[in-house]
């Protein structure tokens, strides 16, 4: 038996308001709805479930560095630069707050975007080795 952790299932973000949020996330990051009810939705999107929890307000995902800088708590991944670019701008084009790429010193180029509550997520250029290997150049087992 391998009792390594293999993948991350499920991520959750707190939202005001889940019927807004999903809508948003449905909208302008096309996630695939899987349920929701007045306290939380289920969406799929980049091969992983997100669930939106209702949450207090000015909850977010964010966090605070020791230097105090917000920080995103997930990046995701697209492949290649041009990818990330046509990404960025069909998120500027929707009205979605989003800041400049950058390039962080590391492989690829990110940029930064936020959703209805401020959850602040990242968005990098480069796909991790294992996933493109297995599901873009179709070895599926």
């Amino acid at each position: 038996m391998n009792n390594k952790l293999l993948r991350v299932g499920t991520t959750y973000i707190p939202v005001t308001n889940v019927e807004r949020s999903a809508e948003w996330y449905l909208n302008k990051l096309g996630a695939e709805l899987s349920y929701k009810d007045e306290d939380k939705a289920i969406l799929n999107l980049a091969n992983q479930s997100f669930f939106l929890v209702k949450s207090s307000e000015r909850q977010n995902s964010n966090f605070v560095d020791v230097y105090g800088e917000e920080r995103f708590s997930l990046t995701f991944e697209v492949d290649g630069l041009e990818s990330l670019q046509v990404l960025h701008e069909e998120l500027i084009e929707s009205e979605v707050r989003t800041q400049e790429i950058e390039n962080r010193g590391h492989a690829g180029r990110n940029f930064v975007f936020y959703d209805l509550d401020g959850n602040k997520f990242d968005v990098w250029s480069e796909l991790s080795l294992a996933f493109k290997e297995k599901y873009l150049e179709g070895n599926w087992n």
